[in-house]
Protein backbone atom coordinates (compact mmCIF):
# COMPACT_ATOMS: atom_id res chain seq x y z
CA UNK A 1 0.00 0.00 0.00
CA UNK A 2 1.25 3.59 -0.67
CA UNK A 3 0.99 5.83 2.07
CA UNK A 4 -0.10 8.65 -0.22
CA UNK A 5 -2.97 6.63 -1.54
CA UNK A 6 -4.19 4.98 0.78
CA UNK A 7 -5.54 4.69 3.98
CA UNK A 8 -5.98 2.62 7.19
CA UNK A 9 -7.23 2.26 10.67
CA UNK A 10 -7.26 -0.47 12.93
CA UNK A 11 -10.42 -0.91 16.17
CA UNK A 12 -11.37 -2.90 18.45
CA UNK A 13 -15.33 -4.17 17.49
CA UNK A 14 -17.87 -5.70 19.53
CA UNK A 15 -19.11 -9.20 17.52
CA UNK A 16 -22.54 -10.07 19.38
CA UNK A 17 -22.35 -13.02 20.85
CA UNK A 18 -18.57 -13.16 21.83
CA UNK A 19 -17.11 -12.26 25.13
CA UNK A 20 -13.98 -10.55 23.85
CA UNK A 21 -14.04 -7.63 21.07
CA UNK A 22 -12.43 -8.56 17.42
CA UNK A 23 -9.95 -6.67 15.46
CA UNK A 24 -11.22 -4.90 12.28
CA UNK A 25 -9.10 -2.91 9.37
CA UNK A 26 -10.72 -0.42 7.46
CA UNK A 27 -8.78 0.29 4.56
CA UNK A 28 -9.53 3.09 1.77
CA UNK A 29 -7.18 2.43 -1.69
CA UNK A 30 -8.02 5.71 -4.07
CA UNK A 31 -6.33 3.00 -6.85
CA UNK A 32 -11.11 2.18 -5.63
CA UNK A 33 -11.83 4.71 -5.16
CA UNK A 34 -15.59 3.82 -4.98
CA UNK A 35 -14.94 1.08 -1.90
CA UNK A 36 -13.86 0.21 1.88
CA UNK A 37 -12.51 -2.81 2.36
CA UNK A 38 -13.60 -4.25 6.35
CA UNK A 39 -11.52 -6.88 7.05
CA UNK A 40 -12.54 -9.01 10.55
CA UNK A 41 -9.86 -10.87 12.21
CA UNK A 42 -10.61 -14.31 13.43
CA UNK A 43 -9.33 -16.47 16.36
CA UNK A 44 -6.54 -18.17 14.28
CA UNK A 45 -5.49 -15.01 13.13
CA UNK A 46 -6.45 -14.93 9.61
CA UNK A 47 -8.64 -11.89 8.08
CA UNK A 48 -12.02 -12.34 6.15
CA UNK A 49 -12.74 -9.78 4.29
CA UNK A 50 -15.32 -7.49 2.72
CA UNK A 51 -16.18 -4.99 -0.17
CA UNK A 52 -17.95 -2.20 1.17
CA UNK A 53 -19.50 0.90 -0.93
CA UNK A 54 -17.58 3.85 0.22
CA UNK A 55 -21.10 6.10 0.48
CA UNK A 56 -22.57 3.08 2.46
CA UNK A 57 -19.91 3.70 5.11
CA UNK A 58 -20.33 7.57 4.63
CA UNK A 59 -24.74 7.50 5.36
CA UNK A 60 -23.91 4.75 7.87
CA UNK A 61 -22.23 7.20 10.17
CA UNK A 62 -25.58 9.20 10.18
CA UNK A 63 -28.49 6.84 9.56
CA UNK A 64 -29.56 3.47 8.72
CA UNK A 65 -28.40 2.13 5.29
CA UNK A 66 -27.93 -1.27 3.13
CA UNK A 67 -30.59 -3.22 1.43
CA UNK A 68 -28.20 -6.29 0.66
CA UNK A 69 -25.50 -8.42 2.77
CA UNK A 70 -24.05 -5.46 4.58
CA UNK A 71 -26.06 -3.38 6.49
CA UNK A 72 -25.28 0.03 8.86
CA UNK A 73 -27.09 1.82 11.51
CA UNK A 74 -25.92 4.55 13.83
CA UNK A 75 -26.76 3.59 17.43
CA UNK A 76 -26.29 4.41 21.21
CA UNK A 77 -25.43 1.42 23.33
CA UNK A 78 -25.07 2.07 27.22
CA UNK A 79 -23.78 5.87 26.04
CA UNK A 80 -21.73 5.29 23.92
CA UNK A 81 -22.23 6.31 20.21
CA UNK A 82 -21.95 3.23 17.43
CA UNK A 83 -22.16 1.93 14.53
CA UNK A 84 -24.00 -1.34 13.90
CA UNK A 85 -22.69 -3.40 11.22
CA UNK A 86 -24.84 -5.67 10.23
CA UNK A 87 -22.93 -8.76 7.54
CA UNK A 88 -25.05 -11.35 5.92
CA UNK A 89 -24.05 -14.33 3.38
CA UNK A 90 -24.83 -17.81 3.15
CA UNK A 91 -23.34 -19.13 6.00
CA UNK A 92 -25.25 -16.71 8.19
CA UNK A 93 -24.90 -13.51 9.41
CA UNK A 94 -22.75 -11.45 12.34
CA UNK A 95 -23.40 -8.25 13.80
CA UNK A 96 -20.39 -5.56 14.78
CA UNK A 97 -20.19 -2.70 16.67
CA UNK A 98 -18.06 -0.48 16.20
CA UNK A 99 -17.27 3.18 17.63
CA UNK A 100 -18.67 6.20 15.22
CA UNK A 101 -16.08 8.98 16.31
CA UNK A 102 -13.50 6.38 15.20
CA UNK A 103 -15.10 5.12 11.99
CA UNK A 104 -15.77 8.83 11.43
CA UNK A 105 -12.06 9.31 11.56
CA UNK A 106 -11.13 7.02 9.12
CA UNK A 107 -13.74 8.21 6.77
CA UNK A 108 -12.19 12.03 6.89
CA UNK A 109 -9.09 10.39 6.49
CA UNK A 110 -10.25 8.74 3.12
CA UNK A 111 -11.98 11.84 2.20
CA UNK A 112 -8.78 13.85 2.28
CA UNK A 113 -7.00 11.32 -0.29
CA UNK A 114 -10.30 11.24 -2.48
CA UNK A 115 -12.87 13.71 -1.75
CA UNK A 116 -16.49 12.23 -1.78
CA UNK A 117 -17.81 12.92 -5.04
CA UNK A 118 -14.67 13.09 -7.43
CA UNK A 119 -14.47 9.14 -6.85
CA UNK A 120 -15.23 9.05 -10.57
CA UNK A 121 -12.55 11.16 -11.87
CA UNK A 122 -9.81 8.84 -10.25
CA UNK A 123 -10.78 6.23 -12.28
CA UNK A 124 -9.45 5.24 -15.75
CA UNK A 125 -12.80 3.65 -17.04
CA UNK A 126 -11.21 1.63 -20.42
CA UNK A 127 -8.64 0.08 -17.68
CA UNK A 128 -11.54 -1.24 -15.81
CA UNK A 129 -13.67 -2.34 -19.17
CA UNK A 130 -10.52 -3.76 -20.07
CA UNK A 131 -10.24 -6.45 -16.95
CA UNK A 132 -14.06 -7.03 -16.94
CA UNK A 133 -13.61 -8.29 -20.51
CA UNK A 134 -10.46 -10.07 -19.95
CA UNK A 135 -12.05 -13.19 -18.39
CA UNK A 136 -14.83 -13.36 -21.58
CA UNK A 137 -12.55 -14.13 -24.30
Amino acid sequence: MDANTTVSQDMFTVLHGQPAPVVTRWSYDAADPFAVTLAVRTRSDRWVEWLVGRDLVLEGLDSAVGEGDIRMSPQTVQGYDIVEIEIRSTDGRAVLEVDRDLLRHFVDASAELVAFGDEGGRMDLDVEIAKLTAGAE
